[in-house]
């Protein structure tokens, strides 16, 4: 935080002993307000790659290359213009990996075979320069000059060398005092008089000269911007909006399409987000050339290029640029595409047109300005090109304004004219109307819910909500007028009243939407921000408590994001003070509740130091506690669990935390009583426990068992993460069997009684339902009267609560004691009721539930007379392949168990052609189940022959070829099954299916043996069957198997062995006869 004045200052004596020092003290308390000389022109104009300054390197653009030139001439130059600062010895040396051989030095410097040394020497005897391959340390101006000077067409390569090796080269020129100062400082020209040190003179003069160097490059950076670059929003959307035009599915057009990444525009015209338009980033295109893949291209006021395309991870695009940078899109897309090169040729005339008319009417609105206008923007071109005396102005003013795009095609000139003109009517009232009048009282309908935040599996896509805007006529409550004097204080107070100033608004109440937005419009988010970079506690304590509460808000989360809090905050973790560790933790836990934000922590360390957080009692400065779990101690790792459970929703954040050795701290803390401290623990391994590494190292670390014991917690939200926390965990077979040893089933099942939290009852009924996959855990839910309950739960639950109600039942009902428990609770009905739904994982679950409960026969009486079947062959229809698979199986025990079943298949009309179509599926469970049900319909000789006139046979042969054990069996099946008919035995073999069967007796797998053994049985009924067998081998396989301990599968081999040899036989006969 900046202070108007210094009361040091104004004290100082003419006692050159005091004045020094006081000197000193002035330095370091001046120094988080001064920049640091070389430090802007470096940051700001330089092109970093996308590590960026600090650790990255610097860019190969035509910018990176003009500033080295600067800097070099400058070095060049030095020990002619400035001779005496010449020879001055650096504090330390600057030292890099250098190109250059011993053998360019000449005269002065003594040469050996790797090594070469200047003989001009420091007070010490030290060279002042010194290369020992490939190092060089260089500790003057002179030497660096003369080095320059042996470089000859190296000196670009040499300069960025030692830019990027030396990232604060003032400080090791001039010392930790010179690191931070300004042009004009009152401090420094105070010390030239006051002290006849000739060093500290010539120092002086020394960082003058590079200030001056600093302010020289920030200037010839805007003059390079200025003459070579003039892309801007408006180019660039003419462009895409012409291309749009030629593009298309025809052979003629130039592009198949061309789309924007982005369905949003900002009042400025760029599409690009405003931490990327500060880059001077436009927007992103993907564009699908005729011949290439598509491309991602961004498009940029320094031109247009491609970058890394959009990440597999997360969705999110790699802005990091791939390759050389082109004048505009055209440019671009010729080089990376001969097609659009060679259609655009001919079209060149027609869009040259294009682009002068835009170009004309542009400049027809540019004459017609006043001269009021003409005027504002000649002083803004000033403005811009008077650059030396102020900060750096951005290349593209970012907006956080959204506003939705129109598309260019769906309306006409006429009324687009019309619309704009009445947009500039807008635009201009409300130009006038105070930025604070804004985002203030809003309809509660119009209020924009934030999107979900990444789920587990990050399916869902993390949107920007648009930033409406308070009508210009609205009425403001008193509090945001009073708001806006506190951060006029904020802004412009000093220490104490600043703290005033935050005591003061946290006395309104924060939690209200109108406060929020009304700190955010009056630039109070700003201020707070800035607040956390200072040395003051008490100001960043302020600041965070404020901004605690505030950032319930989503959008006021994701201005905190676009300010740049995050890293603040981030660096707050690694405070003494635990009292800031808290608030910072909590804060980054609102504000990380989308996909960006959590992004921001990761890249800035936030996951480590979280992490270190859950441990922060035994790496305390402060007196030792008698326990880990002593107040403050707790509420440590209690906000960075938090702020880690906000982070987990992301998988790359899952996987940093486990890097980070965040499980066996979470572990650890499962162990306390603390239940403030075990819902933000236990929400961060239920998000995490979706990652299979996750569920091995919970597993590993005996978490199940603390999990378990929270069961019987008093507390609803901790109940119910610890049962979500089973939920994922139970995928695996030991975690289901640890659940049951730990006693985690008797609390399970007696938590299903109590239905009013639903949120809770959907974890309780998530965790049963896969525990239940374990037939032991079944057993154990049968006696604690689980299934009775859940049969209960049919009706009048959320659909999240009935999918795992109806899962669990689907697996309890594998066995036959549970079926009936089912029938006489009466919940054959509801189930049957639920086949009409239209969610996905509802009908994956309950087709599944009723196809268990059909094996038994007088439960399929019920489903039958419910028209159950009807509901089950009509979602072979439905989209999802999931759900078709799902239900094909359910048809298989309907069919098998009903009265009537031959007439019941008959009676839905088109009901056979649509399971025969279904063998055209790419799913390789939609087959199986298919086959599975072919078999069963084909026992009835009507349905067999109907079925057969739909095209089975060939259908199934194309199936043949395939290495899917689950598919191969019941394909040999449904094969073995349909041979009953006329000539399908023949048809099979004309469709080659023989051949491929023979090879299913070398699977591994018991029931694809005997399958297909029986299928080569009836296939062999047909003597160009037996043939085909002989041929590829089939009775030395079927051999073997005659042998099996499985009945039906020796019967079936030894049938087709006897059918072969039987051929052989007879031919052998008709040869000699």
């Amino acid at each position: 935080m900046r202070y108007r004045g210094c009361p040091l200052l104004g004290s100082w004596s003419l006692n050159e002993k005091r004045n020094l020092h006081r000197f000193k003290l002035c330095v370091l308390s001046l120094a988080p307000s001064i920049n640091r000389p070389m430090g802007v022109a470096l940051t700001r104009s330089a092109q970093w790659t996308a590590a960026g300054y600090g650790t990255g390197t610097l860019e190969i653009t035509p910018l990176n290359e003009s500033i080295l030139n600067e800097i070099t001439k400058f070095v060049e130059s030095f020990i002619y213009k400035h001779p005496q600062e010449a020879k001055f010895v650096f504090v330390e040396p600057l030292e890099w990996k250098t190109n250059l051989e011993p053998s360019a030095f000449e005269s002065g410097y003594i040469v050996s075979e790797t090594t070469a040394k200047s003989e001009e020497v420091d007070k010490d005897g030290e060279p002042l320069l010194l290369l020992s391959i490939p190092h060089i340390k260089v500790r003057s101006f002179g030497q660096l000059s003369r080095l320059l000077s042996f470089a000859e067409g190296n000196k670009l390569q040499e300069a960025q060398a030692c830019i990027e090796a030396n990232r604060d080269p003032i400080v090791k020129i001039l010392g930790l005092d010179y690191g931070e100062m300004k042009e004009d400082s009152t401090a420094l020209t105070i010390l030239d008089t006051i002290t006849k040190d000739n060093e500290m003179h010539i120092k002086r003069k020394i960082a003058i000269l590079l200030k001056q160097l600093d302010l020289h490059l920030l200037n010839h950076s805007l003059k390079h911007i200025s003459l070579e670059i003039s892309l801007n929003p408006a180019t660039f959307k003419k462009d895409i909006e012409l291309l749009k035009r030629f593009s298309g599915k025809g052979e003629q057009t130039v592009l198949e399409s061309i789309e924007y990444t982005s369905d949003y525009e900002f009042s400025n015209g760029c599409r690009a987000p405003p931490w990327r338009q500060i880059q001077g980033e436009v927007c992103y295109v993907l564009v699908k050339p005729h011949d290439v893949e598509t491309l991602c291209i961004t498009c940029s006021a320094e031109g247009v290029f491609l970058n890394g395309g959009k990440t597999e991870e997360e969705g999110e695009i790699n802005y990091e640029r791939q390759g050389e940078i082109y004048k505009d899109l055209v440019t671009c897309l010729k080089d990376k595409s001969a097609v659009f090169s060679e259609n655009m040729s001919k079209h060149e005339i027609r869009f040259s047109e294009e682009q002068q008319k835009g170009s004309y009417e542009k400049l027809k609105i540019e004459e017609v300005q006043p001269p009021e206008a003409a005027s504002e923007k000649s002083k803004v071109e000033k403005n811009q090109i008077n650059f030396g005396k102020s900060h750096m102005t951005k290349r593209l003013e970012p907006s956080l304004n959204w506003r939705a795009t129109v598309d260019y095609k769906d309306h006409k000139s006429s009324v687009k004219d019309s619309q704009e003109e009445k947009l500039g009517k807008i635009e201009k009232s409300s130009a006038s109307v105070s930025p604070g009048r804004a985002q203030l009282l809003r309809k509660g309908g119009e209020k924009v819910e934030e999107t979900a935040s990444e789920s587990s599996s990050e399916s869902e896509e993390d949107e920007e909500p648009p930033d409406h805007r308070q009508e210009a006529n609205a009425d403001l409550p008193s509090e945001y007028w009073q708001i806006q004097k506190l951060v006029k204080y904020l802004k412009g107070g000093n220490q104490t009243a600043t703290v005033i100033a935050l005591c003061s608004m946290r006395d309104f109440n924060l939690a209200q939407e109108t406060c929020q937005l009304a700190i955010r419009d009056v630039g109070g988010l700003e201020v707070l921000i800035n607040l956390l970079d200072t040395d003051e506690v008490k100001c960043k304590i302020g600041s965070l408590k404020i901004l605690k509460e505030i950032s319930y808000n989503p959008q006021i989360r994701r201005n905190i994001v676009d300010l740049g809090g995050l890293p603040i905050m981030v660096n707050i973790l690694d405070s003494p003070h635990k009292s800031l560790k808290c608030l910072a933790a909590e804060t980054i836990a609102n504000v990380a509740k989308f996909k960006r934000a959590r992004r921001a922590v990761r890249q800035h360390g936030g996951i480590t130091k979280l992490v270190a957080l859950l441990d922060c009692g035994q790496h305390t400065t402060e007196p030792t506690q008698p326990s880990l779990y002593e107040t403050r101690d707790v509420e440590v790792a209690r906000c960075g669990a938090l702020a880690l459970w906000s982070c987990s929703k992301s998988h790359s954040n899952k996987e940093a935390i486990r890097k980070a050795g965040g499980i066996p701290l979470l572990a650890r803390l499962l162990k306390t009583s603390h239940e403030d401290m075990l819902i933000p623990v236990v929400g961060t391994l239920q998000e995490c426990a979706s990652e299979e590494n996750y569920r091995a190292a919970i597993k590993a670390e005996r978490i199940i068992e603390n999990l378990v014991k929270n069961l019987n917690s008093e507390n609803e939200q901790l109940q119910e993460h610890c049962a979500m926390a089973i939920y994922q965990c139970a995928e695996d077979e030991e975690t289901r069997d640890l659940v049951r040893l730990h006693g985690g089933l008797k609390p399970l099942a007696s938590l299903l009684n109590n239905t009013a939290n639903k949120e809770r009852l959907a974890a309780v009924t998530g965790a049963i339902w896969k525990c239940s996959i374990s037939k032991e855990n079944v057993i154990k839910f049968r006696e604690y009267k689980a299934i009775e309950t859940l049969v209960g739960l049919l009706t009048d639950q959320p659909e999240e609560v009935l999918v795992n109600v109806v899962g669990a039942l689907g697996e309890c009902c594998q066995e036959y004691e549970n079926r009936v428990i089912v029938r006489r609770c009466g919940g054959i009905q509801p189930l049957v009721n639920l086949l009409v739904g239209i969610n996905q994982a509802l009908l994956v679950n309950v087709t599944k539930a009723v196809g268990a409960c059909a094996a038994e026969p007088e439960s399929m009486a019920i489903i039958d007379r419910l028209d159950g079947v009807r509901l089950l062959w009509s979602l072979l229809k439905n989209p999802h392949p999931d759900v078709k698979a799902s239900a094909a199986w359910a048809l298989c025990p309907c069919i098998e168990n009903a009265k009537d079943a031959g007439e019941m298949v008959r009676s839905f009309v088109g009901g056979l052609e649509l399971v025969v179509n279904l063998l055209k599926s790419d799913n390789k469970e939609v087959l199986a189940s298919v086959c599975a049900a072919i078999t069963n319909i084909a026992k009835d000789q009507e349905n067999l022959a109907v079925i057969t006139d739909h095209g089975v046979v060939p259908l199934l042969s194309k199936l043949a070829n395939t290495n899917n054990d689950k598919l191969r069996r019941h394909l040999a099946e449904a094969i073995s099954r349909c041979c009953m008919w006329g000539r399908n035995r023949v048809a099979f073999g004309e469709h080659k299916a023989v051949a491929p069967l023979v090879r299913y007796l070398k699977s591994n797998d018991t029931n694809v043996h005997r399958a297909t053994a029986q299928a080569l049985y009836q296939l062999s009924e047909d003597a160009d069957n037996c043939i085909t067998m002989h041929e590829n081998g089939a009775v030395k396989l079927l051999l073997d198997m005659v042998g099996s301990p499985d009945q039906d599968l020796q019967e079936a081999a030894a049938g087709c062995i006897s059918n072969i040899r039987r051929l052989a036989l007879a031919t052998e006969k008709a040869r000699y006869t």
